[in-house]
């Protein structure tokens, strides 16, 4: 069961976000970063919105965060992790939609460190 501390959903959230708020919001305008994912009424994935809103929070003070973002950032980790699992068999994976996604929602597989 998640945690409701919200030292350990910050901490949980920066181990699952490994990107920068300009590297996410570079990234977001990417035609690769709008490519993937299910698009909501409005044409945009919910990873996309995602992304959106985890760069706001990675810009946000820790004491700035409410209810609603702590929720987001729980949100973002259980994404992570659960996509990290479904890891394709194919070798070449920098290009592909299962790193995208993940990268839409913050975490680049590919990143050392």
């Amino acid at each position: 069961m998640a945690s409701d501390d919200p030292d350990t959903i910050r901490r949980e959230f920066g181990e699952a976000v490994n990107m920068t708020a300009g590297e996410l919001e570079k990234w977001l305008e990417t035609e690769e970063s709008q490519s993937v994912g299910q698009k909501d009424g409005d044409g945009e994935s919910t990873g996309h919105a995602s992304g959106r809103r985890i760069v706001e929070l990675l810009r946000k003070k820790k004491g700035d965060l409410d209810d609603g973002d702590l929720a987001h950032m729980r949100k973002v980790h259980g994404y992570v992790a659960r996509h990290l699992a479904q890891q394709p068999a194919q070798e070449d994976v920098e290009s592909s939609r299962w790193r995208y996604s993940l990268m839409n929602w913050g975490h680049d597989p590919l990143k050392k460190g």
